[in-house]
């Protein structure tokens, strides 16, 4: 029997390093906001937003992100 079409991955995972030298891995990223001219751009927007709705929960201030890197990407 032949197989279905698998279905589009639905998240783009993103590794975040923060500006104090911390890192958070497979951060989620919905893909039908990535690609197109702004490429991974509208990523850092969506993962601020996460990070401030987990500083408010946490009582800490957020964190600024230095740099985005797509999971399984080559350096």
């Amino acid at each position: 029997m032949a197989k279905k079409p698998s279905a589009r991955a639905e998240f783009v995972l993103f590794d975040v390093l923060y500006e104090d030298g911390s890192r958070r891995s497979n951060r989620k990223v919905p893909s039908g906001l990535l690609g197109g001219l702004d490429g991974d751009e509208p990523a850092r927007v969506v993962i601020e937003q996460q990070d401030l709705e987990i500083a408010e929960k946490s009582g800490q201030p957020p964190l600024r992100i230095k740099s985005l890197q797509r999971v399984g990407a080559k350096k």
